[in-house]
């Protein structure tokens, strides 16, 4: 299982909502969405990850959990 935590920095960060996102990263509202929404992530495109990681500078490790199946 991939978890997203992207409420988390987004907490961490003071980013109030999906819109100050939007305009900090320039990805679309669906792509936040779905990690935000989400914590069981299937598929995320690196892209995205690389424009998050930007914005809240810190390393895909902190962005995203693996969790191995049992």
């Amino acid at each position: 299982m991939i978890k997203c935590n992207l409420r988390i920095l987004m907490a961490e960060h003071k980013v109030d909502d999906i819109s100050q996102l939007m305009k900090m990263s320039g990805l679309s509202r669906n792509s936040i969405n779905k990690l935000y929404k989400e914590e069981d992530i299937s598929s995320i495109k690196i892209d995205t990850l690389i424009k998050l990681c930007n914005v809240f500078k810190c390393n895909l490790s902190t962005l995203i959990d693996y969790i191995p199946a049992d």
